[in-house]
């Protein structure tokens, strides 16, 4: 009977045995649908197999022991099944291997000892093992598997993030008897649990961060999304406050009202607090974009594209996401975030095009192009809190330019940074993540072209090419004599638009750059540590 529940299609079944006479469809059919209820548990095994000399397959110690444990069968199959099945990015399944396993699968993690290429400026041993381990998961995942167990593979922190990212859905808007169950994910063999355990809460992270920007914009209003870091930060002992208009209006963040008068949806201002290191140690400030729904404001985008910028709060969901894994890891560092809440649309309230205001710093800004909204209200977040909390670096994330795009594509995040040591911190932060970043220009060419107008002292525009440029050295403007990290995640931060990584699904929003974030603050908290781990 197990056989019969295995096969993907009764029609396959039926061509396997030739169409023997004496076949109950029915009672096949009734069988298979009962073994998918939930109840039904099975169990899938991820393994990894290597590309050795010749293209001779070298099991990892996980899958030797098992390979041991069976007599040796697993070895006969994968040599079998010839060398496509050992190359990187390649996986295949075998069933009745064993009793404690209704599918096994193997998944080619490449050539041995690949170690960081500096050419393409990430660790390919790492990158391998987080798709080895997504494209087993996703393989017996659809062969069946309602509990996924993943070996280490050498590193099983990134074990756990691709399995964990690939195996997560967006279904919250279908019915309930309509959504497919999601498998577990969990350690096999003795590996590091601990190393284990922190791949999953950081793919925990970029998961929450792609649902809350895969949410429909009428689902996910400021207010909303201020409910939704309630409901997460709260219960960690994180202090979240959410303020009102009439608090931002108290507060004179003309630059912030400015741009949300043109919604129904009043505008929400969140202060996020977490505290885990010393009273005394000076925090680090995230400031993030948290534009619900953008479409251009008077400036209207173009129909073709405005579906996905519901997406334009990903800089939000993502210093939401970062805080939660900060607490879930215990990181021993203080972090304030200041998020600035609203829409950007058109109507007979909305910011025109000329219009000028007074940020909190005091300076003037001309908008010039209502459509980059995102720099307009981080000012004011910017300026609130450095005066607030006098943190010892600045760190903003905002999905700020298409230039970003046209540049970097959805390979990198653009990174503009006004210290080199900080930007050796966040360089090292996107090898070990995976999810890279590439240094972008932060020159007083670009400040001049954003400052240099007689009749105001910013303009959110800027004169000239170099999009992505001139938004930073716009948000420069408003940054005290402190270290400054700028994330364009433009490029990255929307729904894939192609099969890049097996770990995130084409056409959904990515959550990314969270996990490079939170490997940033784990470096920044824990110097020691992170300095072994990446030996």
């Amino acid at each position: 009977m197990r056989i019969l529940v295995g096969l993907k299609s009764f029609t396959k079944f039926k061509q396997l045995l030739r169409n023997p006479p004496n076949i109950d469809t029915k009672f096949i059919k009734f069988f298979s649908d009962s073994c998918e209820s939930s109840s039904c548990e099975r169990k899938g095994l991820v393994l990894g197999v290597y590309d050795g000399d010749c293209d001779e397959p070298v099991f990892t110690k996980a899958a030797q022991k098992f390979n041991d444990h069976i007599g040796g069968k697993l070895y006969d199959l994968v040599k079998a099944a010839g060398p496509e099945l050992i190359h990187e990015g390649t996986a295949k399944i075998f069933t009745n291997l064993c009793n404690d396993f209704w599918v096994v699968s193997i998944a080619g993690l490449g050539k041995l000892k690949r170690t960081y290429n500096e050419v393409e400026a990430i660790d390919e041993g790492l990158e391998a093992v987080r798709v080895a381990s997504a494209i087993g998961s996703l393989k017996a995942k659809l062969n069946g598997a309602t509990r996924i167990f993943v070996e280490g593979m050498g590193y099983p922190e990134q074990a756990a993030e691709g399995a964990s990212l690939a195996l997560w859905r967006y279904q919250e808007n279908k019915s309930r008897e309509n959504w497919r169950p999601v498998p577990t994910v969990e350690m096999y063999d003795e590996c590091d649990s601990d190393c284990f355990q922190r791949g999953l809460f950081k793919a925990e992270a970029q998961n929450f961060a792609r649902r809350l920007c895969d949410t429909p914009a009428n689902q996910m209003t400021p207010l909303h999304f201020a409910q939704e870091a309630v409901n997460e930060l709260c219960p960690c002992g994180i202090k979240v406050l959410v303020h009102d208009k009439n608090w931002i209006e108290h507060k004179k963040m003309n630059a912030f009202l400015t741009v949300a008068r043109g919604s129904c949806e009043p505008p929400v201002f969140l202060e996020i607090s977490y505290c885990g290191g010393p009273t005394d140690q000076k925090p680090i400030l995230f400031a993030g974009k948290g534009v619900t729904f953008d479409s251009g404001g008077l400036c209207l985008k173009s129909c073709q594209y405005l579906e996905r910028f519901r997406a334009d709060m990903t800089g939000a969901a993502a210093i939401v996401a970062t805080i939660r894994a900060a607490s879930t890891l215990s990181l021993p560092i203080n972090l304030e975030a200041c998020i600035p809440l609203c829409e950007n649309m058109p109507s007979g309230m909305a910011m025109k095009c000329g219009d000028v205001v007074t940020a909190l710093n005091g300076k003037t800004i001309m908008i010039s192009n209502t459509a980059h909204e995102g720099r307009v209200i981080l000012a004011d977040a910017l300026c609130y809190g450095q005066m607030m909390h006098k943190p010892r670096l600045v760190i903003d994330v905002a999905s700020l330019t298409s230039g970003i795009r046209a540049a970097l594509g959805s390979a990198a995040t653009g990174v503009f940074c006004n210290s080199q040591t900080m930007w050796s911190q966040v360089r090292k932060a996107g090898v070990i993540s995976g999810d890279r970043v590439w240094r972008m220009p932060l020159w007083k060419f670009f400040t001049k072209r954003v400052t240099n107008f007689k009749t105001h002292d910013v303009n959110n525009q800027g004169l000239g090419h170099g999009a992505p440029c001139l938004a930073a050295a716009f948000l420069q403007e408003f940054i005290e004599c402190v270290d400054w990290i700028h994330f364009d995640t433009g490029g990255v931060g929307f729904k894939a638009e192609h099969k890049l990584y097996p770990y995130l699904y084409k056409g959904r929003m990515t959550g990314r750059p969270t996990r490079t974030l939170i490997q940033l603050l784990h470096q920044l908290a824990c110097p020691s540590e992170a300095q072994r781990e990446l030996k």
